[in-house]
């Protein structure tokens, strides 16, 4: 038997339109809402290798600077997504120190999201299991994304940079 937790298996956020939150988080991350199996009012939604749950409540308090990091496998892909999507993200950060880049966006009720590239994450491109190197999100011309470059706390930008 470990001692050692094996995973996160979810965090809970507080929501101030259960509604909003399941179609946001469908459209943005292409989660499923769950139907629970008691008479909970906590909105259950899982990818399959991991769930976010979300508790209404009636007035929100603000998150900041707390966050979760979601990591993604196609940084442009993704990031055209969030555009296509009209989701605000700040400008991107490249770290050449572990080749990542990130950029923050904020749900519907606020929440503060990181969004977190790795180009040599295990199963990511370029590793052993993942996509081959050089496929989508995996650099080249362009990779560092719109308007590359900036700080953690900069403004959101529509995407297009600056």
């Amino acid at each position: 038997m470990s001692s050692r937790p094996a995973y996160i298996h979810h965090v809970n956020f507080p929501t101030t339109d259960p509604e909003r939150t399941k179609e946001w988080y469908s459209k943005v991350f292409g989660l499923k809402a769950i139907t629970p199996k008691s008479n909970t009012k906590v909105v259950l939604m899982t990818r399959g290798n991991f769930d976010l749950h979300f508790t209404p409540v009636e007035e929100m308090d603000r998150m900041s600077p707390y966050h979760f990091a979601m990591e993604v496998e196609d940084w442009d892909g993704f990031l055209a997504h969030l555009r296509e999507l009209g989701v605000r993200y700040t400008r991107p950060i490249e770290r050449p120190e572990n080749n990542s880049k990130f950029c923050y966006i904020h749900d519907p009720d606020h929440t503060m999201i990181e969004i977190v590239y790795h180009a040599r994450r295990p199963g990511g491109p370029g590793a052993p299991g993942g996509p081959a190197a050089g496929g989508p999100g995996a650099g080249g011309p362009g990779a560092g994304g719109p308007g590359a470059g900036g700080a953690a706390g900069a403004p959101a930008t529509n995407g297009q940079g600056g």
